[in-house]
């Protein structure tokens, strides 16, 4: 009867008690979590059509109710198969058909405490989190630390960007998520600030396969993390905010209700890159917070800020700016920081009946406080306070505008995600959208927040008007943004420059070193639902038609993303599907003419495309291609230069 038993437990996958192991794989058996406990430690590992991916690895935490990190032992597993279909239409495909294995097992530290951590594993995807019942009278918990870590092989090389230091650079807004990359650095390569790493986070395994590290599920019941610096054995682990971030206001250990859970940690893997471009486990794993009665249009906005910056925040400039929008066939104007007083909220309600005559729509930017730095960029102190948020946001309804702007948040705590939470959560009680700049990334947060439509969290536009260092490593890092940054969620980006120089009169400031074609293929590799493209009134005399054009016609959000070829850094090529209609979008970020021979499966033999491309004096031209061979299609990217296909 015991062998019959033991023989049972293999059948279904699952070890023996005393063995204190557990494994669950994808649905096609390629990619493999094992859970084990070694001298009292639970360790996770990850296999990927055999090859190592993570060796093993610590789970567990330390609370102020006890600890679970060490002392523990295996209690019992449990599994279940995942089947849903969902739709969203602000992520890279409007509907994902997610299909994973559940393994939960329970383990109980010294005091006897249980503890489950439940790993969800799809083909390429697999995301784990620690799920906690309530102890007797003991409702609540404090997380002082994660042991939660990632254990690299170490042949591994990584594309990271590096934590800042807390309250430094502008009015000492940082941490903002926008540090540099380092691309195919060593695996125990010190962060820039000795402060680890923010997700979402790189890996290169060698020639076995890549993985994708990041976290999603994250609320007002948890703080955000990040990964430490690596130990010398390649050994990462979740980090907390630093005591300094929001002017040191808040606590670092985040704390929840019981019975509770953490927010999911994922992973993203494969023997090629397809799958860390085309992921959707930040979404597949987390649900909605609350549901809403509005409906909220996504499209295109013009943008006066980002190239004739604060000066540009008056009356008649912002009506040059609705005109534009207006004559571009765009949905929205963003009128961003200091119109509080340089426009004021009279005068606002005139400006917005003038756009919706004109049959465009308004943000209007915000700060998010002002108790956690220096800004002096108005309005501040309305975001943060709830009384004086409702009223503001009672006002905005009042006179149509669609959707905030809320900029300069402070940190990583818990308290942070508090107050994002609360702004998305009273801005739908308005029937207002809200982008988030200055900022953290999301964590699932396009399904978990229904007017939720961007972040920037990334090196983004704005830097490259302020010093030419970034200008010139715009093609580089524009080809690091679809493998890492925009894999995990939407990236408020605010590119597609069309001046040659970045300053009102197209004639001064810094210059440009990519080509107008690169600048489309952008609107198309950055995914975002509201684009807040950077053209200029000038732009409509003096860019090229063909660019004008297709600035027109190009959505904003998509049904289907497929990845094509690339290597993060260098160049990109990726499809994306909206309606009947395929745009293929590459870049080049290097010195010299890139040929490729792309496999375009949404094609057929004798498809007419419209190809634009850089003749190589880098003009921009238009041309009908005929597709002679769609597994083995031709093309040359200039240098900074870019290509875009569009198949109806």
């Amino acid at each position: 009867m015991k062998k019959q038993a033991f023989l049972f437990l293999l059948a279904l996958g699952a070890s023996p008690l005393w063995a204190q192991e557990a494994s669950v794989s994808g649905p096609d058996q390629q990619l493999r979590v094992n859970v084990s406990v070694e001298n009292g430690a639970p360790l996770y590992s990850v296999t990927y059509k055999g090859k190592t991916i993570l060796e093993p690895s610590p789970l567990g935490f330390v609370a102020n109710i006890g600890d679970f990190s060490q002392g523990m032992t295996y209690v019992e597993q449990k599994k279940r198969t995942i089947e849903e279909t969902y739709t969203l239409d602000r992520i890279k495909k409007s509907t994902v058909n997610y299909h994973a294995n559940e393994l939960t097992v329970t383990f109980q530290n010294a005091d006897r405490q249980p503890m489950d951590v439940t790993f969800r594993v799809s083909n390429n995807d697999l995301a784990f989190r620690y799920e906690l019942p309530r102890y007797g009278d003991t409702g609540s918990i404090v997380i002082r630390r994660e042991a939660t870590g990632f254990d690299f092989p170490s042949y591994t090389t990584t594309f990271l960007a590096p934590q800042s230091d807390p309250m430094v650079g502008w009015k000492r807004t940082k941490p903002s998520y926008e540090e540099e990359y380092a691309a195919d650095a060593p695996l125990t390569q010190r962060s820039q600030f000795g402060h680890g790493f923010t997700f979402p986070c790189l890996f290169r395994i060698g020639d076995d396969g890549w993985a994708l590290v990041s976290e999603t599920g994250v609320d007002s019941r948890y703080c955000a993390s990040r990964l430490s610096d690596a130990t010398a054995d390649g050994l990462f682990t979740i980090a907390f905010p630093m005591p300094e971030e929001n002017n040191g206001n808040g606590t670092v250990a985040p704390g929840f209700a019981l019975p509770g859970a953490t927010p999911w940690r994922t992973i993203t893997v494969g023997d090629n890159l397809k799958p860390i471009v085309e992921t959707t486990v930040p979404w597949d794993v987390v649900t909605p917070r609350f549901s809403t009665e509005h409906t909220y249009k996504y499209g295109k906005g013009t943008w006066s800020w980002i190239v004739w910056q604060d000066a540009s925040i008056n009356y008649d400039d912002q009506v040059r700016y609705i005109d534009l929008a207006a004559a571009m066939d765009f949905q929205y104007v963003l009128i961003d920081n200091w119109w509080d007083t340089n426009i004021g909220h009279e005068r606002m309600e005139q400006l917005v009946d003038y756009a919706h005559a004109k049959n465009v729509d308004v943000f209007l930017w915000y700060s998010s406080s002002g108790y956690w730095n220096d800004i002096v960029q108005g309005p501040t102190n309305r975001m943060d306070n709830p009384i004086v948020r409702k009223q503001e946001m009672k006002w905005l309804k009042k006179i149509g505008v669609k959707g905030i702007k809320v900029d300069f948040f402070g940190g990583d705590k818990q308290e942070t995600m508090r107050l994002y939470e609360a702004i998305l959560s009273d801005a739908d009680d308005y029937g207002l959208m809200v982008i988030f700049h200055g900022c953290t990334i999301p964590r699932g947060w396009e399904r978990m927040y229904p007017n939720y439509v961007g972040s920037e969290a990334v090196l983004a536009s704005e830097n490259l008007v302020f010093d030419q260092h970034f200008d010139d490593l715009e093609a580089f890092n524009a080809c690091l943004h679809p493998f890492i940054r925009n894999a995990v969620g939407c990236m408020e980006f605010g590119g597609t420059f069309l001046n040659k120089r970045y300053n009102r009169t197209n004639d001064g400031g810094t210059t440009r070193r990519t080509t107008d074609v690169f600048q489309l293929a952008t609107a198309v590799l950055f995914q975002n639902p509201i684009q807040n493209f950077a053209i200029t009134p000038n732009n409509l005399t003096d860019a090229p038609r063909l660019a004008l054009d297709f600035l027109k016609e190009v959505p904003t959000t998509w049904d289907e993303t497929v990845f094509l070829d690339g290597y993060p850094g260098k160049y990109c090529v990726l499809a994306r599907r909206h309606g009947d209609r395929w745009y293929i979008a590459g870049i080049n970020a290097q010195k010299e003419p890139l040929k490729l021979k792309l496999a375009l499966p949404m094609l057929r033999e004798g498809d007419c495309v419209a190809f634009y491309s850089d003749t190589k004096s880098r003009e921009p031209q238009l041309e009908q291609k005929t597709i002679q061979k769609p597994a083995e299609t031709s093309v040359t990217i200039q240098p900074e230069g870019g290509i875009v296909l569009i198949k109806d």
